[in-house]
C-alpha cells in the first residue's frame, strides 16, 4: 500500500572531526593544550571542599546525608572530609600540584590523610616535607 504522503527528503551534512574547531577566534582558549592531568589527591581535596560547602549552606545536614547523596559510604566520606583538617598552605599546595601524565602523583590520598592525621598545624607541615613535596609557598 502506499502513502498518501510522498516528496523529496533532501538531509545535508557535514563530518568533522571530534574536539574543538580548528578556527581559533580572538576569544578562544590559547592553542596550546594543557597536556597530563590533575593528581588524584587534588580532585580530592576540591570534593573535600564542596562537600563542606554543601553543609555550610545547608544543601546536605549531615555526612550520612552527603553519602546519600554522593552515593557513597559514610565511611568514605569521612576520608575525604579529614582532608580539610590540612594546614590551609598544605591545602593550596595540593590543589596547586602541577599536571602530570596520567594523574599520577607521587603522593597517595593515603599518604596525605596520614599528614591530615597530626593535630599541630607544625607536625602537618614536618610530614608533609617528609613526603619530598618541595615547599612553593613558604612552608
Amino acid at each position: 500500500m502506499r502513502s498518501a504522503r510522498q516528496g523529496d527528503l533532501e538531509v545535508r551534512f557535514t563530518l568533522r572531526r571530534a574536539g574543538p574547531p580548528a578556527n581559533n577566534t580572538a576569544n578562544d582558549a590559547p592553542a596550546t593544550a594543557v597536556r597530563g592531568k590533575l593528581p588524584r589527591v587534588t580532585h580530592v581535596l576540591a570534593l573535600a571542599i564542596q562537600l563542606d560547602d554543601m553543609l555550610q549552606r545547608g544543601l546536605a545536614q549531615d555526612h550520612a546525608d552527603l553519602a546519600r547523596l554522593g552515593c557513597l559510604t559514610r565511611e568514605r566520606i569521612s576520608q575525604i572530609m579529614k582532608l580539610l583538617w590540612l594546614a590551609p598552605d598544605i591545602q593550596r599546595e595540593v590543589l596547586s600540584l602541577p599536571r602530570t601524565p596520567g594523574g599520577r602523583f607521587r603522593i597517595s590520598e593515603a599518604a596525605l590523610r596520614r599528614v591530615a592525621a597530626a593535630i599541630s598545624w607544625r607536625e602537618q607541615r614536618r610530614r608533609w616535607v617528609q613526603l619530598g613535596v618541595k615547599p612553593r609557598n613558604g612552608l
